[in-house]
């Protein structure tokens, strides 16, 4: 990724210490980039940011058992 934007990754706050299954996220200026937490120098994907809007409101909105 040359001249690529600088990204701030973070992972969520429910992910515990001994990593699993999890995700990192950044948000570009023009994009929200995701990526494996145990695989960073991987492939990333990168969805517009109204679409991670959408997922996120679709996640929140789950019933959990």
């Amino acid at each position: 990724m040359n001249n690529a934007e600088p990204l701030a990754w973070f992972k969520s706050s429910h992910s515990g210490p001994e990593g699993g299954q999890c995700v990192e996220v950044a948000a570009g200026s023009n994009a929200v980039h995701i990526r494996d937490s145990k695989t960073t120098s991987g492939p990333t994907l990168q969805v517009s940011p109204e679409a991670w809007t959408g997922f996120i409101g679709l996640a929140a909105s789950e019933q959990y058992i």
